[in-house]
């Protein structure tokens, strides 16, 4: 076969040295369309996921054909060698990873006939970014992330003219607002997607509304994205077909006995006649592929070539049909040429149902533990991105290491590694790749740090099993530890530290030699018994910690006796009090009539001692009932990717009998719950935190041989929140939900009521009255919804029996050290009266997304730091964030700002980053779109007219930058480098650098 592909390559090579050709990439070349004809823009493509079923190399090399037979490098070979035979052919290649793959096993010669293709517009990038990300789970970061670097290897590799215009989000499991604007913010003309839920869908055929105007923001100016949806998911149509993975006829012309054409042309004509009546204009876009096809395309484009041509043929006898290859940016030229008008949209598509007892709300928490580890990958990637600039690193190991995190962060965001709908060996692969990307990133900071502090030889460890206090480092080293701290935020940031040590009294100093207060707290006994857990120790150290950029604090042990714990069994469990308080006083301070009282000077919470129950939050004076807990779904026939509650009484809530310990400390207060055998919580505040911490522990989940398992974390207030309540997208906007009801059309919520409500949180849910405000604020993407008025819902983890039918083929049910999977994870509440601003949940979501990474060394012996100069960013406002600081091109770095307050929050702010320029020596600055890979002042993207703006547009009108781009040279003054933000704008610039 490789030797076939050889010679055909070959010849296809003559074929292409000789055949005249004019260069002429982007709508250049377009095809020629015709009026007054249905212009039919066929479009080749092969949808191909950075794992599922398969791992992602396993898919590549065509590895493991007993799960599916697919091989993406020999897709690439064929379509390549296709391409060249005929100009008129087109191809789409989506994922830039495959790509970027195979691109480096080829030959010079091969390089150059595809970058012909791609000069020509023959072989036409689609989608761009590293995998094609899903929209539910991912954060905005990440997401922004994984496009920078696909774009950037196209740029690269090929210029402008790989430069994709378009987004295919064809797979994803429903769309969010979120990344439409930020695809109207990397310049993109317009994204194409294929599952929407089947009503809107409905109704939207029904209504000539299969294409819009998406209204991505309600911030931005100017952040309007055409969207359209495809007509049958994005496969070809009914027995058409022409892949080797299909058995649809062929066409068979000439005089042979089975000549099919006229049938053939028939029924193809048939069904596009169905689908041109459903769309506005005169072109439709009619998808000519699927999973991994095109692996011997030679079968696939002969029989597309002569279906365009007996198609075509018949024009000659009046048909009215104009077939030819195209592609997405093609067919969207041709809309916007078409001078017609479209509907508008505002929310988003979530969730997606495909009928009404299948909502695709389970994933949104399926494979809790990996959905967090990819957190903390991103979270390496900012500290070992940032870390890099500022210690200027160059060896090559280095850059590997930091290509490799953000290579293997981009596969992350892919549609079936974030959602958890993969299978369990494509899990565990995607955790290998993530592990060693985040040590490799961990390398890159610690040997930043060497040259960062007064530490050369420091080690700078990191421990990624603090989330059950567990360090080696730290247990056995604990006395002359120094805990480097890194904040990736723009601002200076308290935070409080915690540090796994054993029992022992211990003395915290800072970088002045200044005593820190510290206090050793007892680790839950729920996570202390976990069999896999191999550290002995049993405490954490807690100490607060101030920290700009990079703050060393060091810890050693002292010589006084153990901390002595005056204990007081009661019969709603045991009450731990720090030794400087007395039995009688306990009473007065925690004890009152049948409750428990612990408190802060800002924050008070109050347990019902018959219950074991959460009573009452009271934060800066705002005082609410809140009754939290914990409830467990049992399940039929949900799975990876459904949600789906058997009956309305498959549901208990734990409302009673509930153990509880408290841990009065100094700066930190706990109430340790035990809720069932496999749920457990730690409720916690902290002294001048406003913000009340649940971390919870949940597994391992029931199971029985027909029910699964789904455990949510329920909260109850008397907030009168009448159906109302609200969820992020991506951690950026906010956006209204109202119980049972959409934005187009009617939900139909009969079968699943629970389901068909549920929403992605990646970051917060909240809900509001005249009077009062509650928002959780979570460390992974959720599920969440309220069903009730004064309620909100996360589900925290999935144990099921069956599939759901839906493609990966096996139940959900993760072990962990040949156990079924235990999770452990944080929620946060934040209470406030209605009248204040949100910002502070804003600035919390930093907080937690990005807190202070530490890195730990032992003491060799200093007692104070010096850690050299870095950037200040103290001068950026409140509201603006340092989203992104990394190396971009040799003598280039990538500087991102945004402000992250919306237009209810925050007005537009300005500040000068001259200072930062300067201590990167910088030579000159420019402006891109979000990316980073298109120079602003080029930004030219199409603008289309809505239905209600009442007129006919008479030309075609684009959309380019709205405010001058900043361009500045070293010698200019401070005033150039000024920079203005608007609420929730981001702003990107390269600034090379000498």
């Amino acid at each position: 076969m490789k030797y076939f592909c050889g010679i055909v390559l070959f010849v296809a090579l003559l074929a292409f040295s000789v055949r005249p050709s004019e260069e002429a990439c982007g709508y250049e070349a377009c095809p020629q369309t015709k009026p007054n004809m249905i212009n039919i823009h066929m479009v080749p493509h092969s949808h191909d996921d950075v794992g599922w079923l398969k791992t992602v190399d396993q898919y590549f090399y065509g590895h493991k054909s007993n799960i599916q037979h697919a091989g993406v490098q020999y897709i690439i070979d064929t379509v390549i060698a296709e391409l060249i035979k005929d100009p008129s052919r087109r191809f789409i290649q989506v994922e830039t990873s495959f790509f970027a793959k195979w691109w480096a096993e080829q030959s010079e010669t091969a390089k150059s006939i595809v970058r012909k293709l791609v000069n020509e517009g023959r072989l036409e990038f689609t989608g761009g970014a590293w995998s094609m990300n899903d929209e539910a789970a991912v954060n905005y970061q990440s997401v922004i992330d994984q496009f920078t670097l696909g774009l950037k290897f196209l740029d690269d590799t090929f210029g402008s003219c790989a430069r994709p215009r378009i987004g295919w989000q064809i797979d994803p499991f429903g769309h969010s607002r979120e990344q439409a604007s930020l695809f109207a913010q990397m310049g993109y003309d317009g994204e194409f997607f294929a599952r929407m839920d089947h009503r809107d869908k409905n109704n939207r055929i029904d209504n000539l509304n299969m294409e819009m105007i998406w209204d991505a923001s309600d911030s931005l100016t100017d952040n309007e994205l055409f969207t359209g949806l495809l007509y049958r998911h994005y496969s070809a149509p009914p027995g058409y077909c022409f892949d080797v993975h299909c058995g649809d006829d062929p066409i068979i012309d000439t005089k042979s006995y089975d000549n099919n054409v006229q049938s053939r042309v028939d029924d193809f004509l048939s069904y596009v006649s169905g689908v041109a009546k459903v769309y506005r204009s005169n072109h439709i876009m009619i998808p000519m592929g699927d999973d991994f096809q095109y692996e011997d395309a030679q079968v696939n484009f002969k029989n597309m070539d002569k279906l365009i041509k007996y198609v075509n043929a018949r024009q000659a006898d009046g048909s009215t049909f104009n077939l030819f290859y195209s592609t997405p940016a093609c067919y969207l030229n041709s809309l916007h040429e078409s001078l017609q008008t479209w509907p508008n949209k505002t929310q988003d598509f979530f969730p997606y149902g495909s009928d009404d007892n299948g909502y695709w709300t389970g994933y949104f928490t399926s494979r809790p533990t990996q959905k967090r580890f990819e957190r903390d990958g991103n979270h390496m990637l900012q500290v070992a991105k940032q870390l890099s600039v500022f210690a200027d690193l160059k060896s090559d190991q280095q850059k590997e290491d930091l290509e490799y995190l953000r290579e293997i962060m981009g596969v992350m965001q892919h549609h079936d590694a974030i959602t958890g709908t993969e299978k369990q060996a494509v899990s565990n692969d995607y955790d290998r790749l993530l592990y060693d990307a985040i040590l490799g990133g961990a390398n890159t900071a610690s040997a930043a740090l060497r040259k960062l502090t007064d530490m050369p030889d420091g080690e700078f460890e990191s421990c990624l099993n603090l989330n059950i206090s567990e360090c080696a480092f730290t247990a056995d080293n604990a006395d002359n530890l120094v805990v480097t701290l890194y904040n990736p935020l723009a601002h200076t940031s308290t935070q409080y530290v915690r540090v796994p040590v054993k029992n022992a009294k211990y003395q915290v100093t800072d970088a002045k030699g200044r005593v820190v207060t510290s206090e050793l707290v007892p680790v839950s006994p729920y996570v202390v018994d976990l069999e896999f857990r191999s550290d002995a120790t049993e405490h954490d150290l807690v100490f607060k910690a101030s920290v700009n950029k990079i703050a060393s604090y060091y810890v050693k042990k002292v010589s006084d006796a153990e901390t002595k714990k005056a204990t007081k069994a009661t019969k709603e469990g045991k009450l731990k009090i720090p030794s400087n308080k007395t039995e009688s006083d306990s009473d007065d301070e925690i004890r009152e009539d049948g409750e428990t009282v612990v408190q802060t000077s800002t924050v008070k919470l109050v347990i019902d001692n018959n219950s074991g129950l959460l009573k009452t939050v009271e934060v800066n004076g705002v005082s609410e009932n809140i009754d939290q807990s914990y409830g467990i779904y049992r399940t039929y026939d949900s799975g990876a990717y459904l949600f789906r509650q058997y009956h309305q009484a498959d549901f208990e809530i734990q409302s009673e009998g509930v153990e509880f310990t408290v841990y009065d400390g100094v700066q930190v207060k706990e109430i340790h719950q035990r809720f069932t055998e496999f749920i457990s919580q730690v409720i916690r505040i902290y002294e001048g935190i406003d913000r009340v911490e649940f971390e919870w522990l949940v597994g391992p989940l029931e199971r029985e041989e027909e029910f699964g398992r789904e455990a949510v974390f329920i909260l109850n207030s008397t907030i009168a929140s009448n159906g109302v309540f609200y969820t992020d997208a991506n951690g950026r906007q906010l956006l209204k939900r109202v119980r049972d009801q959409r934005e187009d059309f009617s939900a139909g919520l009969d079968r699943q009521p629970t389901a068909g409500n549920y929403y992605p949180i990646t970051s917060r849910i909240a809900l509001e009255d005249n009077n009062k405000r509650i928002a959780l604020l979570n460390d992974r993407s959720q599920g969440g919804t309220s069903m009730q008025d004064g309620q909100l819902e996360l589900m925290l983890h999935r144990r099921l029996v069956r599939d759901d039918g839906l493609g990966v083929g096996e139940a959900l049910n993760e072990e962990k050290y040949g156990k079924p999977l235990i999770a452990r994870g944080k929620i946060y509440l934040i209470l406030s009266s209605t009248d204040d601003s949100t910002t502070v949940e804003r600035l919390a979501e930093k907080e937690i997304h990005l807190p202070f990474w530490k890195f730990f060394s032992k003491n060799s012996g200093s007692t104070q730091s010096v850690v050299k100069a870095v950037p200040s960013f103290e001068d950026f406002p409140q509201t603006v964030h340092l989203l992104t600081l990394e190396p971009f091109n040799d003598n280039e770095v990538l500087l991102r700002v945004e402000n992250f307050a919306d237009h209810t929050e925050s007005k537009v702010v300005s500040f000068n980053i001259q200072s930062i320029f300067e201590y990167l020596n910088g030579v000159e600055i420019r402006e891109t779109t979000l990316d980073g890979n298109l120079p602003l002042n080029q930004l030219k993207r199409f603008k289309f007219h809505h239905d209600s703006s009442g007129r006919q547009p008479e030309q075609v009108e684009y959309f380019t930058a709205g405010h001058k781009p900043l361009s500045a040279q070293k010698a200019q003054e401070a005033s150039d480098f000024s920079v203005t933000l608007q609420p929730t704008q981001i702003r990107t610039f390269i600034i090379k650098t000498e």
